[in-house]
């Protein structure tokens, strides 16, 4: 079962907190297992602090009782443990189907370590099957989807219902599909020199290490 693999993955990463550390809380259901298993060895007497990429992250910490602390607040971070929506062998990463790739990737940005989780069907041997979120100031909308589109992309605004989706900094996200997705780095690059786009789901040089469940089995694959 792939929530098992997502459960195993997770508790496999969450070995990795010793007592002291402040630890990023991902968002999203894989990271939701991290969460839980967190709560499991603080309920057991571990003593760590922790931040959240999400307001939805942060809530269920509270509610498992995992002490917060507001991330403007804090410079740096020990260790981050998230989900990916695609992992390639390099370790780079899409992210973002969860709305909160803005906050994540300034989380992983500060932390001395950044773990993904992750089952087997979010590896792949190279990224581009899912679509790349973008997070837009709202007032540049119209023209961002032309410029990605200008880059090579099909920009499609998020929905919820019939009303714009929008992340927890009351941004829209623009989620786009690339015919070929042969060089991330340099897309990146065009994506964030796009005047408006706020950030994208590309992670590419964040991860420090993934944890990959398979049937039950999990791998721990470090970043050369």
């Amino acid at each position: 079962m792939i929530d098992d693999d997502k459960r195993l993955a997770a508790e496999a990463a969450v070995a990795e907190i010793e007592a002291g550390m402040l630890v990023g809380l991902g968002t999203g259901s894989t990271a939701a297992h991290a969460i839980a298993a967190i709560a499991r060895r603080v309920d057991e007497g571990l003593r760590i602090t922790a931040v959240a990429t999400s307001l939805a992250s942060g809530r269920v910490a509270v509610q498992h009782r995992i002490p917060l602390r507001d991330f403007s607040d804090v410079s740096a971070v020990d260790l981050v443990i998230d989900g990916a929506d695609e992992i390639d062998p390099q370790l780079r990463a899409i992210k973002g189907a969860g709305g909160a790739m803005l906050r994540e990737k300034i989380v992983a940005s500060a932390a001395r370590r950044m773990v993904v989780i992750a089952d087997a069907s979010k590896r792949v041997s190279r990224l581009g099957a899912a679509r790349l979120p973008v997070e837009v100031l709202p007032f540049a909308r119209s023209f961002v989807s032309v410029e990605i589109a200008r880059i090579g992309g099909e920009p499609a605004l998020r929905m919820t219902g019939d009303r714009p989706y929008l992340t927890d900094q009351n941004n829209i996200v623009i989620d786009c599909t690339f015919a070929a997705l042969d060089d991330p780095e340099r897309l990146a690059a065009a994506l964030s020199a796009i005047a408006g786009v706020l950030g994208h789901g590309l992670f590419l040089s964040e991860i420090h290490a993934a944890y990959i469940a398979t049937d039950g089995r999990v791998e721990r694959i470090e970043r050369p």
